[in-house]
């Protein structure tokens, strides 16, 4: 008899549904043999010998038959342990252990114990997800994987701890309908859980300058580079960073939380990744560690592909030539692609960058208060590591000079993270506002990528040509203002555009619907360094 169960296998960061086909043969043999067919990796092969074990533990016996087992389409690699609890109901379905005939409205996806329990995996998530597509309103799967499932709406999902839970759910559709609730879970209220930063910025002391241009880029998502010497203060600034960034929007956290249930590092108590992701790798790291591996990509959730919404390089310069330029094209395209042996794998890496560096080798070039012994060859070396085109893809470059001793011990209390974070989230809503349906309109036919085209604009450091042109019209003061700096310091289309974007920002930052020449003069200033240091 042969009888069908669904399931699903996650390719990247998506799954795609499978069909798990079982048949025996009514030949009686000494013992029962297990054959798996559809390109099946080492776990699913060695799922024979734990189905076995569980549905024998669960109180059935399997008669010494031929069992074949097909996993279909055939021709994708099928990886991973959760196809054991739908190749066991599929062989007690077959010989009639199940009271129901068509499961074709249930996905099961789970690994099983030899005492028949049922355990987690990873990428539940992302499973969800396709079932809602394929329009399969069930999805039981380990008690474990409940909470991350239950974020995506339109699906019934039901927690489950055992193999006879699954058998005794199913039947109870097939007579009458299932009695147990299914798992709800608010993600209004998992998203606007209070979040504890355990840095502020009321702890800086001066840097004004600093800490107008870190409003900025978190507002519009801007990325930055900060030059200073040692000292200044660019690390405490950076660490400070995300206590002033906007929460995620559901959008945002479910892309999120995706990447981290694939990577299974998702707390199976947290459901939904609600704060920003943050990550500050140190110069040691190699390129294939920064944007991810080859043959396993989802092995590990601290490089730029798993959704790293916040990336921070300290000390720039003395990060490897060839790591910084992995960074250009997820900078650009906000995408990352691994190629491995039978197909490509698309990682979403759409990330803030805030880094810091030195001046030069010694750290004093320019500096006030401390000779400079470096000469100008060695000054050249130290910053050529940083290359032009990754420069240019930085929107906000700003010197962070030493703070004097009267803003240090001065009496005046610093501004707080709430007061700026306020004001961010102000400007966030503006811009949710400006982008809610434009930006899915327009964002498929502006430049870039098509796959990054077609994701939605959350920020303004996110616009593409097309919306720049519609949302960053200027005044012709404003227009001659933009040409005099383009000439003068030989900016590339590429600092016109980023310019534009901040200054789109700014405005936003103040309320203001037009962007007026005061505001492009500041997106301006935030250009200026590249002469000076790279010249």
């Amino acid at each position: 008899m042969l009888f069908t169960a669904r399931s699903a296998a996650v390719y990247g960061i998506d799954a795609h549904i499978i069909e798990v086909e079982v048949d025996f043969s009514n030949v009686k043999l000494n013992e029962e043999q297990f054959h798996t067919v559809g390109l099946p990796d080492a776990a699913v092969r060695e799922s024979r010998d734990r189905v076995r074990s569980a549905i024998k533990n669960s109180g059935y016996e399997i008669p010494p038959t031929r069992i074949t087992i097909n996993l279909a389409p055939a021709d994708l690699k099928k990886e991973g342990s959760g196809f054991d609890l739908p190749i066991a109901i599929g062989i007690l379905g077959a010989y009639g252990g199940l009271h129901i005939k068509d499961v074709s409205d249930y996905l099961l996806v789970g690994e099983l114990g030899l005492d028949g329990s049922l355990r987690a995996v990873q990428g539940m998530l992302p499973i969800a997800v396709a079932a809602r597509a394929k329009g399969i309103k069930n999805l039981i799967i380990p008690a474990s994987n409940a909470r991350e499932a239950a974020v995506v709406e339109g699906v019934n999902v039901y927690p489950v701890k055992s193999l006879l839970e699954v058998r005794e759910l199913l039947n109870s559709a097939a007579l009458g309908g299932i009695t147990a609730a299914p798992l709800k879970v608010a993600t209004n209220d998992l998203l606007n859980e209070m979040q504890h930063f355990p840095f502020d910025f009321k702890d800086v002391r001066g840097q004004q300058v600093a800490k107008r241009a870190l409003e900025v880029a978190a507002a519009g998502g801007h990325n930055i580079l900060m030059i200073g010497p040692p000292g200044s203060g660019k690390t405490m600034l950076a660490k400070r960073l995300p206590s002033i960034l906007a929460p995620l929007r559901f959008e945002e956290a479910l892309e999120t939380t995706k990447i981290h249930s694939v990577a299974g590092v998702l707390d199976a108590e947290q459901g939904l990744v609600s704060h920003r992701p943050f990550r500050s790798p140190q110069p040691v790291v190699r390129e294939r560690n920064l944007a991810g591996p080859r043959y396993h990509p989802a092995a590990d959730q601290s490089r730029i592909r798993d959704r790293v919404v916040l990336l921070f390089l300290d000390e720039l310069p003395e990060f490897p030539r060839n790591v910084l330029e992995v960074l250009r094209q997820p900078l650009e395209d906000g995408n990352v692609t691994i190629a491995r042996a039978a197909m490509s794998l698309s990682f979403p890496a759409r990330f803030m960058l805030a880094a810091a560096m030195n001046p030069c080798p010694c750290g004093y070039f320019n500096d006030k208060s401390r000779e400079c012994m470096c000469t100008p060859p060695m000054i050249q070396r130290y910053v050529s590591k940083v290359s032009g085109p990754l420069l240019d893809r930085i929107d906000i470059h700003i010197e962070v000079p030493a703070v004097q001793y009267k803003e240090l011990r001065g009496g005046a209390a610093a501004e707080g993270s709430e007061q700026i974070r306020e004001r961010v989230l102000a400007a966030r809503e503006r811009q949710h506002a400006r982008f809610g349906e434009a930006g899915d309109r327009t964002g498929r036919n502006g430049g870039g990528s098509a796959k990054a085209a077609s994701r939605p604009i959350f920020a303004n450091a996110q616009m593409n040509t097309q919306q720049i042109r519609a949302y960053c019209e200027l005044s012709s003061e404003a227009e001659r203002l933009l040409e005099r700096a383009m000439q003068q310091q030989g900016l590339s289309a590429r600092a016109h555009d980023r310019i534009l974007k901040v200054a789109r920002t700014i405005a936003d930052l103040g309320g203001e619907k037009d962007i007026a020449v005061k505001h492009i003069a500041e997106a301006i200033q935030y250009r200026t360094l590249d002469r000076s240091y790279w010249s």
